[in-house]
């Protein structure tokens, strides 16, 4: 779990990149699909495939050069960094499906085929959920296992999405010949891809500054903490897969000018998603020792540091889904500065100086409860911008009706 905990982070800004270009192209080809621009929307799509491959392979090859070095500024111990550094290579190596996958992930998404992406994501997770144990366990490969099980789930997910293109089922051609390098394509893409990309590294830091902290305090609760975020994740994805579904919703329907679905869509996202997030969150508030015992084997220390942990984080998570919900959706609208802002905030703007001030304060409880701090200060800032969105939806609504009586 320390291993895996200390390459995370790295782990995360590769796939970084699939966003950058997948989130940023997904968001401009909704908007292009809602007004009928559809051989721009196939130009910004493969645009944003290619280059997010090309890119990816140029940092994964600096990542191995200088594995080491990068793990040990990401928190290993010296107890951690063997294992670290043999997972790590591997799952590096292998993230370029990663980053093809997370693109085409939000291409796909965006042109409305989400059985193909739901078809994808779930092949690669239940292949992964049945080769971890037969490789790590069966095989006596340990940690070497669990990343060569990661990168052949990571690859039949690649492969789900090859066989969507080659049999023409998308919208799209993907063919090289149609990436467009123009100002408006790359200025868009970049437009909502940075601040994704961004929203990325600081999940990055975040974990890397948790590592760092956690590391006066011994490897059980650095690897307590990993064990912690990896449940957390879990749900968070969940919550991000829901909001897959509604961000080309809300970004059609914007460029279509239709207001009242917009809000229907919105209610809808934030009352289901709150929903989830009420069930995932009260029920590692309510049972956290049962939970993270399942990730250590009479590690006393490990299980003390993480259940508490989790059972803040829980009550927390209650606010998760209306959060993501407006994250999202500024982002959908292409609302760049306003989706940066709020997007940054949970990992980045309210949770830095939390883990770096608190742990001075509260020692050990400071790095425990740093994440739920953040979570409720980002949670007022979402409601305060939200207000602000709602009215000039108004506003603008009341302009298009005053049009359409002229």
């Amino acid at each position: 779990m320390g291993a895996i905990s200390v390459a995370f982070p790295l782990g995360q800004v590769v796939v970084g990149l699939g966003l950058l270009f997948g989130n940023g192209a997904a968001s401009y080809i909704s908007r292009l699909l809602g007004q009928g621009k559809t051989e721009t929307a196939n130009k910004a799509a493969s645009s944003a495939l290619y280059s997010s491959v090309l890119v990816g392979t140029v940092i994964i090859v600096c990542a191995v050069i200088f594995l080491i070095p990068i793990l040990k500024l990401l928190g290993a111990t010296e107890s951690i960094l063997p294992y670290a550094a043999i997972y790590a290579k591997i799952y590096i190596i292998s993230s370029i499906f990663s980053v093809f996958n997370v693109t085409m992930n939000n291409i796909v998404t965006s042109e409305g085929a989400a059985k193909t992406t739901m078809s994808a994501l779930m092949a690669g997770a239940l292949l992964n959920i049945l080769l971890d144990p037969i490789f790590i366990y069966r095989l006596n490969l340990g940690v070497a296992g669990a990343a060569i099980a990661t990168a052949i789930s990571q690859f039949v997910s690649t492969f789900v999405y090859l066989w969507y293109i080659f049999r023409k089922k998308s919208v799209f051609s993907f063919r090289i010949r149609e990436c467009c390098f123009s100002r408006e394509i790359i200025s868009e893409i970049m437009k909502i891809g940075i601040p994704t990309l961004i929203f990325q590294l600081l999940t990055s830091l975040s974990v890397t500054l948790i590592n760092l902290q956690a590391k006066e305090y011994g490897d059980s609760v650095i690897a307590g903490m990993g064990a912690v975020t990896r449940i957390i994740a879990m749900g968070s994805l969940m919550v991000f897969g829901f909001m897959k579904g509604f961000q080309p919703i809300a970004g059609y329907n914007y460029g279509a000018k239709n207001f009242s679905r917009l809000h229907a869509a919105i209610k809808t996202s934030v009352v289901w998603s709150t929903a989830f997030c009420a069930i995932f969150g009260l029920a590692l508030a309510f049972f956290p020792s049962a939970i993270i015992s399942q990730f250590t084997i009479n590690d006393i220390e490990m299980i003390d540091a993480g259940q508490r942990a989790l059972r803040a984080n829980g009550f927390s998570f209650l606010l998760f889904g209306f959060y993501t919900v407006y994250s999202s959706l500024f982002l959908a609208l292409g609302k760049a500065k306003e989706g940066f802002i709020l997007g940054a905030c949970r990992q980045g703007l309210c949770f830095v100086p939390a883990i770096l001030i608190l742990p001075y304060i509260a020692g050990i409880g400071g790095i425990l409860y740093a994440q739920p701090v953040s979570d409720v200060v980002s949670a007022v800032i979402a409601a305060l911008m939200a207000a602000h969105l709602h009215r000039s939806f108004s506003k603008q609504q009341a302009v298009e009706i005053a049009s359409h009586n002229m």
